[in-house]
């Protein structure tokens, strides 16, 4: 049953897909009408050229890498100039801002920006537009306006998590085990409401689960592996991780394998780069709550082309998320999310 509704969910992520390339087809630019009359190419051919600046959170992330990948093949659909940025790590935010002000700087007319602050990007986003830049926002919501908000409903794909993390210490007797969360960085909206949904799920059937401390590895995966070893140590009696990101992941299955209680601690995580899958595989992960990076730069560059043409982008846009396990992990229809194309900025 498990399976089938992961099917299922991977056929929503794949009509999502199936829509964003409907939008390059040229619909979305078109009059609105629903006629068929090469408006719609006239109006994909009216935007070829326009400089779109895709800017992501960490270029030497794997999963960054995919939305670049994912906005470099619309890119090409549409034929507009892109350029895609990045700073090195999630934690780099003064970088982040002077990319968005170099964007403003080099006359581009979109930027797509997956943001490392929900607050400190703010006053440059704001600065864009009022220059007349369109500015769609990626999987980190800001406390601004922008033309649209691409994202997973972190919230309800935490919850997936805690709902896991609650089967997996039930059955191995222990519904009211300790819990770790082992977390990327302080003060990311996205971070927050995961770990607010995995709270709520977790608390559905295991109200009695306590969640002993949340450790920040900046994302930075030798940091994450030694926090969780000490955690590991520290409280031997551990029930369950939750891992927040692909970095806490990663570093927590590493944990895991070098303590050797991989049956005994359940691991919990979000993303799918080749390390955690790898994970998933072997045991270091019991499951992982997989989104969709490649789309999230597709469309962004989509809705980013979308609002410099005048038409109006989706304001919000969920594609949705994917429990992911050893049951599953091989499945064809799943192999395009966990392992899809990257490039660099």
């Amino acid at each position: 049953m498990a399976t089938k509704s992961v099917s299922l969910a991977a056929a929503g992520l794949a009509a999502v897909v199936t829509l964003a390339v409907g939008v390059v087809a040229g619909r979305a630019f078109g009059s609105g009408s629903g006629s068929d009359d090469g408006g719609g190419d006239a109006a994909t051919a009216a935007i070829a050229g326009t400089k779109i600046d895709v800017i992501v959170k960490a270029t030497e992330s794997e999963f960054w890498q995919s939305m670049l990948a994912g906005a470099k093949k619309a890119g090409t659909d549409l034929g507009v100039e892109l350029d895609l940025f990045g700073p090195t790590s999630e934690a780099d935010i003064e970088p982040q801002v002077r990319l968005v002000e170099d964007a403003i700087s080099r006359g581009a007319k979109g930027i797509v920006l997956a943001p490392n602050s929900s607050t400190a990007l703010n006053g440059v986003i704001d600065r864009a537009r009022s220059t007349g830049i369109k500015v769609v926002i990626v999987d980190n919501a800001v406390q601004t306006k922008s033309d649209g908000f691409i994202g997973t409903d972190n919230v309800k794909a935490g919850a997936q998590a805690g709902q896991r993390l609650c089967e997996l210490i039930t059955q191995a007797g222990k519904p009211n085990g300790k819990v770790l969360h082992e977390s990327a960085v302080s003060g990311v909206q996205v971070l927050i409401d995961r770990f607010e949904g995995f709270k709520q799920g977790l608390a559905e059937k295991c109200p009695q689960a306590t969640i002993v401390q949340t450790l920040v590895n900046d994302n930075d995966l030798n940091k994450a592996v030694g926090q969780v070893n000490d955690a590991l140590t520290r409280v031997p009696d551990l029930a369950g991780i939750f891992a927040d990101n692909n970095t806490s992941g990663v570093g927590t299955a590493k944990a895991v394998q070098e303590k050797g209680v991989g049956d005994r601690v359940a691991v919990v995580a979000f993303d799918s780069d080749p390390a955690e899958v790898e994970a998933v595989r072997s045991g270091g992960i019991d499951a992982i709550v997989v989104q969709n990076p490649f789309f999230f730069g597709y469309q962004g560059v989509v809705e980013a082309a979308m609002a410099v043409a005048g038409s109006n982008a989706p304001q919000r846009l969920d594609p949705g998320a994917v429990l992911v396990d050893k049951s599953n992990v091989d499945a064809e229809e799943l192999q395009a999310l966990l392992n899809p194309p990257k490039t660099k900025g």
